[in-house]
């Protein structure tokens, strides 16, 4: 018995199921799908601060990892390729695994308080120098890795998941609801750090170090 069967689910497994159920698509929303980076595309990348990168490997097991940086880290080298440079982080490198197996890439471009977002898709590759990357220093570090993407599609998003979660009312945050960082590292991580060091870790220090500064 499959775990689907514990549940009584009724799976959808056709297209034709899936559009029964869905209705069929609009011709705005069909046709609006570009294949390069327009004027207005290049403005929302460079108001960006924070942009989702999906990845899948050659067994179709996904990852999507955050990037952010400050406003346009994202280099438009033309209207078909961009460039994400790599900061300092835990090292697992999930998303770029998966792509020297696959090549693939999904990008999610957000700008805080906006609900629409920026799609694009594409074919991704790894660099690890080139004469831009002194254009993708930031705090003084210039990155050993970056992530190109050659556009093959690119389109808005609508708003409506973010007016329904309400995500940009700060009203409705509530950041206490679940465990804090240092909590969950202690709980869920393989660490021998007491949890007062991991709130020490985790405090100023932790923001101090993001592009590898000390003290």
């Amino acid at each position: 018995m499959s775990n689907e069967d514990n549940f009584n689910l009724s799976l959808i497994t056709t297209d034709t199921q899936l559009r029964e159920i869905l209705g069929p698509v609009s011709e705005r929303a069909r046709t609006k799908t570009r294949t390069e980076l327009t004027e207005i595309d290049r403005l929302w990348i460079a108001a960006s601060p924070f942009c989702l990168i999906a990845t899948s490997d050659e067994n179709g097991s996904c990852d999507v990892s955050p990037k952010g940086d400050p406003s346009g880290f994202t280099l438009i080298l033309d209207e078909k390729t961009i460039v994400i440079p790599e900061r300092l982080g835990n090292r697992r490198a999930d998303s770029f695994h998966n792509i020297l197996q696959n090549g693939h890439a999904g990008l999610l471009y957000l700008i805080p308080g906006r609900g629409d977002t920026l799609r694009i898709n594409g074919r991704a590759s790894l660099i690890n120098d080139a004469p831009f990357f002194d254009e993708l220093i930031v705090r003084g570090h210039r990155p050993a890795l970056a992530l190109l993407l050659k556009v093959e599609e690119v389109f808005f998003h609508c708003s409506k998941a973010f007016l329904r979660s309400d995500l940009w009312k700060s009203e409705t945050w509530n950041p206490d609801r679940a465990p804090s960082r240092p909590c969950i590292a202690k709980e869920l991580e393989n660490t021998e750090a007491s949890l007062e060091e991991l709130e020490v870790y985790y405090g100023e220090q932790y923001r101090k170090g993001l592009y590898g500064e000390s003290g």
